[in-house]
């Protein structure tokens, strides 16, 4: 079935773009069966149209699935963006928005592996998603960095090696290739590692040691 580019395809009783439609039944092909078993065929099979119409939204199989990964990353961002736009002070803030990042990372490693397979492939070969993704992360820490000088309760003495001492701290818990790395290590040991980092980040800042 074709369909107009910006049509509609009906989900349930809800009307839903059909590249929305497209990336939903992609991600729950790739949450079951893996990218390797994922084929065009199938989710346009799913979506009732033809291969041909999918390539109307995507370019290929790859990009696809790379919208998917995409598509999380802005959850992710959405989630950062709320603690860093929250009327709280700098410093809880910067505590609650590097855990909030460490555990989304956790969850879709444990929730979603095939998911997380594809956004380690993508870090490692620096895809376009990821590198927008970690503009847009470090404009977030930059401002409640930024919110914490102003209001006194951060004091660097380099604001660039600030930042860079933020990235390099939590490395570890932030990085999906780390992170996969880690998937054996109990939680609470997990969590213990990241609050004395914390720790470390925010008495740093706070005495302008960086």
């Amino acid at each position: 079935m074709r369909r107009p580019r910006g049509g509609i395809q009906r989900i349930g009783e809800v009307d839903a773009p059909a590249d929305s439609r497209l990336l939903a039944i992609a991600a729950d092909q790739l949450k079951r069966f893996g990218p390797r078993h994922v084929t065009v065929v199938s989710i346009a099979d799913a979506a009732g149209m033809t291969h041909a119409n999918v390539y109307r939204y995507f370019a290929s199989k790859a990009a696809l699935i790379d919208a998917v990964a995409g598509q999380w990353l802005r959850r992710l961002e959405a989630t950062i963006a709320e603690i860093a736009d929250s009327p709280d002070p700098a410093d809880d803030k910067l505590e609650r928005l590097i855990q909030a990042w460490a555990r989304t990372h956790r969850e879709l490693l444990k929730e979603d592996r095939h998911l997380f397979d594809v956004y380690c492939s993508a870090t490692e070969t620096s895809r376009a998603l990821v590198r927008k993704h970690r503009s847009r992360m470090r404009v977030l820490i930059e401002r409640v960095l930024d919110e914490g000088i102003v209001t006194g309760k951060f004091d660097p003495r380099d604001r660039e090696r600030a930042l860079a001492f933020i990235s390099d701290a939590v490395y570890r818990f932030i990085n999906p290739l780390t992170v996969r790395l880690d998937a054996e290590v109990p939680q609470d040991i997990l969590d213990q590692r990241l609050a004395a980092m914390i720790r470390v980040i925010l008495r740093s800042l706070e005495i302008g040691s960086v």
